[in-house]
């Protein structure tokens, strides 16, 4: 009999002090959920709801016509393993390379900084994606982070500037990417 996998993120090292490597990691189980280890700690996240996907697959599509179909970039969506740092590999909703970072495109994951990353958020694990893993993307040195809320259809864009992150807009109606140049996107085609 199947569950539902709703509720939020677990830590499944939270009671011991190990730290989590990327074999450790290689070494769980398939089982439909999405694990991550961010620094050194195992968190696992249910399954996304039919409206965080569906606005994951809408924004993957505006972000592949404004980078892929231009030559200036690739788009991910998740599931893809990124190795951001030792101790810290997640799965972004979606990852944005320039041609520049191509190089960090592996046979079985992604190593080093992206971008732009982008986190859809869901009730149940907004902290984890809001807190924990904006720091530690903070901590990589990854240029723009999008906090995308599907149910008040707007993007929070966040810029890399000396090290911290800064707020430049909460978007509703378009959003243009610091970290790529000449990517706008219309968030109405995105929030449909």
């Amino acid at each position: 009999m199947l569950r539902c996998l709703d509720g939020p993120p677990t830590v499944t090292n939270a009671t011991t002090n190990r730290r989590w490597t990327y074999a450790d990691y290689c070494r769980i189980p398939a089982d439909r959920r999405r694990h991550e280890i961010v620094d050194a700690r195992h968190f696992v996240t249910p399954s996304p709801s039919p409206r965080h996907q569906d606005v994951a697959g809408r924004l993957y599509m505006a972000l592949f016509t404004a980078l892929e179909r231009t030559g200036r970039g690739r788009v991910f969506v998740a599931p893809l393993d990124v190795h951001l740092a030792p101790g810290t590999i997640v799965q972004p909703d979606l990852v944005v390379l320039s041609n520049r970072r191509r190089s960090i495109v592996g046979p079985k994951k992604l190593t080093g900084v992206p971008d732009l990353l982008v986190e859809i958020l869901s009730p149940s694990h907004r902290t984890h994606d809001t807190v924990r893993k904006r720091q530690r993307y903070e901590r990589a040195g990854v240029r723009e982070l999008w906090l995308v809320d599907p149910d008040a259809c707007t993007i929070t864009q966040l810029v890399l500037r000396k090290g911290r992150y800064s707020l430049v807009a909460t978007a509703t109606d378009t959003i243009a990417a610091r970290a790529l140049r000449g990517v706008r996107l219309d968030l109405a085609e995105v929030f449909a």
